[in-house]
C-alpha cells in the first residue's frame, strides 16, 4: 500500500511540475528571451541580440506613462486598505452565522465577470446616468458633471474590482489570531486602541502586505478598465504592454515592459516574505 502511495505520489509531483514548466516557466523564459531581441515589423522580432528595448524605458513619455500607473494602483491600493481593513476586522469579530452572509455577499460579485461589472458601472458615471439623475433630480447640480472618462471613473473601477482581493487575505489572519494576546493586554490595562494599535495591526501585516500585493499588481496590469472607464485616455502599464503586442507590432517592448512587471511583483513577494518571518518570530516571542 505504501509502495503504491509513494508511485502515486512520485507521479502527482512530476504532472505538477510539468505542468509548472509548461505554462509558467516556459512562456516566461519566451517573453525573456523575446525582450532582448530586435523589433521587425514583418516578423514581429529579429534575431539579434539587443537591450534597446530596456534602454526606452528612459524616454520621458513611458515614465510619465509608470508614473501615472503607479500613482493610480497606489490610490486604489490605499483606498482598498483603508476600506478593506475595517470590513475585514468587523467581519472576523462577528458570529460565524452572520459572518458566513457577510462572506457571502462580499464574493457574490465574482459571480459574474469583472468586464461586465466595468460596463455595468457605466450606467452609474455617464451623464445620464445614476449619479447625475439623482444629483439633478434633488437640485443640487444644474447640468450632468463629467464622471465618465476620467482619473477618477478609472479608480472607482480598480476599487470596485479589487477591494475584495484586499478584504479576504485580512480577515484569513485577522480570524486566526490568539485572543490571548489581547486578552493578557486588557488584564495588564492597555486600552482598545492601545491593544489595536500594538497587537492586532501588528500581527496582521501579512495580511496587509498579501492584499497590497494582489491588489497593486493588478492595477497595474487591468488595461480593460482605463479602455471602458477612461475612454482610452488613461494609460497604464497593462494598456502600454497590450498596445506593444496587438497595435504597434513590438513585441519586444512589450517583452521588456512584462518582465519588468514581473520583477517588481517579485520584489513585492520577498517583502511579504521577509514581513511574515519576522511577525512569526514577534509572535512566538
Amino acid at each position: 500500500m505504501m509502495g503504491r502511495m509513494g508511485v502515486f505520489e512520485r507521479i502527482a509531483i512530476a504532472l505538477v511540475v510539468l505542468w509548472v514548466i509548461a505554462f509558467a516557466v516556459t512562456p516566461n523564459l519566451m517573453v525573456f528571451l523575446t525582450s532582448i531581441l530586435s523589433p521587425e515589423a514583418e516578423d514581429l522580432v529579429r534575431m539579434r541580440f539587443s537591450l534597446e528595448s530596456y534602454s526606452r524605458f528612459l524616454d520621458p513619455l513611458f515614465i510619465a506613462m509608470v508614473g501615472q500607473s503607479l500613482r493610480l494602483a497606489f490610490c486604489a491600493t490605499l483606498i482598498c486598505l483603508l476600506l478593506g481593513y475595517p470590513f475585514a476586522y468587523f467581519l472576523s469579530g462577528t458570529p460565524r452565522a452572520n459572518r458566513n452572509q457577510l462572506l457571502l455577499l462580499l464574493i457574490i460579485p465574482f459571480w459574474t465577470s469583472s468586464l461586465i461589472r466595468t460596463y455595468a458601472l457605466i450606467i452609474i458615471l455617464k451623464a445620464n446616468g445614476l449619479i447625475n439623475s439623482i444629483l439633478m433630480g434633488l437640485g443640487i447640480i444644474d447640468h450632468p458633471l463629467k464622471l465618465l472618462y476620467t482619473d477618477g471613473a478609472v479608480l472607482l473601477g480598480l476599487v470596485y474590482t479589487l477591494l475584495p482581493f484586499m478584504i479576504l487575505p485580512i480577515y484569513s489572519v485577522l480570524e486566526k489570531l490568539d485572543n490571548r494576546y489581547k486578552e493578557a493586554a486588557r488584564d495588564l490595562g492597555a486600552s482598545r486602541m492601545s491593544v489595536f494599535w500594538l497587537i492586532t495591526v501588528p500581527l496582521s501585516l501579512p495580511g496587509v502586505m498579501a492584499g497590497m500585493m494582489l491588489t497593486f499588481l493588478p492595477a497595474l496590469g487591468m488595461f480593460y478598465i482605463p479602455d471602458i472607464l477612461g475612454g482610452a485616455k488613461v494609460m497604464l502599464v497593462g494598456n502600454f504592454i497590450r498596445n506593444q503586442f496587438l497595435t504597434a507590432g513590438d513585441w519586444p517592448l512589450g517583452a521588456a515592459a512584462s518582465i519588468a512587471l514581473n520583477i517588481v511583483m517579485a520584489v513585492m513577494l520577498f517583502v511579504y516574505y521577509k514581513a511574515s518571518k519576522r511577525v512569526s518570530q514577534d509572535a512566538l516571542l
